[in-house]
């Protein structure tokens, strides 16, 4: 057990698993507060459960009314939010002539409004503390594009561009805003895509494999807390090289 987040309350979006899972149980481990939010009740309290001093509540980034019942609950207990981990997000890849409307909106609905909604219902109390951190998730994907990513790759540049436009507006009042750009981390979701893919992927990394959930939660932790309070407005690419 650390302390660079004691007694922090941190929400983090899409915490059932993956990235947010194993980000809520790093913050845990370092003494926040960990409030796990996801779409489904059971898997977000089945997730919480694992963790100390952790709570779960069901949230939907895209349904403004759902967040905003969150965030009250989450004030009357706690008084504060010092730490927005904006991880929720989905994937519903095609190409571009192939691609539907509900595809594309689906995708930008979540990923990039979702950003959005979570963030300007939450900031107004990190602007009464005068102090807080926001951690958004974009990808490599948002640096580079991807083949078949239309939707995807657009929220991620977008969440980018949120990013750099909130560190300038929030930093003179003391919340940072940084983003993280993930490679290809071995999650669920992208454990689902082909064997071929996978392969490749792992060849094209200078370190030869994917990367882990904890990995990604180590950085999140070190972006959230004082060790990082100089840091404003920066999307660091955790890839394990793959641009290169």
């Amino acid at each position: 057990m650390g302390n660079r987040l004691k007694d922090k309350v941190a929400i983090i979006t899409g915490a059932a698993k993956g990235i947010g899972f194993s980000t809520a149980q790093r913050f845990a481990q370092e003494g926040a507060i960990a409030i796990l939010a996801d779409m489904n009740l059971e898997s977000v309290k089945a997730a919480a459960a694992q963790i100390p001093n952790a709570q779960a509540y069901a949230m939907n980034v895209t349904d403004r009314a759902s967040i905003q019942a969150v965030v009250d609950q989450v004030m009357q207990k706690h008084g504060r939010i010092d730490i927005l981990i904006n991880n929720a997000g989905i994937t519903q890849d095609a190409r571009l002539v192939k691609m539907t409307e509900v595809q594309f909106d689906a995708v930008i609905d979540v990923n990039l409004k979702g950003v959005f909604n979570c963030t300007q219902l939450i900031v107004p109390h990190m602007l009464e503390a005068g102090s807080g951190s926001i951690v958004n998730a974009s990808s490599v994907v948002g640096i580079y594009g991807n083949f078949g990513q239309t939707n995807y790759s657009a929220t991620k540049f977008g969440v980018i561009g949120f990013t750099k436009t909130w560190a300038r507006e929030l930093g003179p009042k003391g919340i940072r805003v940084n983003a993280v750009c993930p490679g290809f981390i071995g999650t669920e979701m992208v454990k689902a895509m082909p064997e071929n893919i996978l392969q490749d992927i792992e060849r094209r990394s200078w370190l030869g494999r994917l990367g882990t959930p904890e990995e990604i939660a180590n950085v999140y932790l070190f972006l959230a807390s004082n060790e990082a309070s100089f840091i404003n407005g920066v999307a660091l690419e955790v890839s394990g090289g793959i641009s290169l």
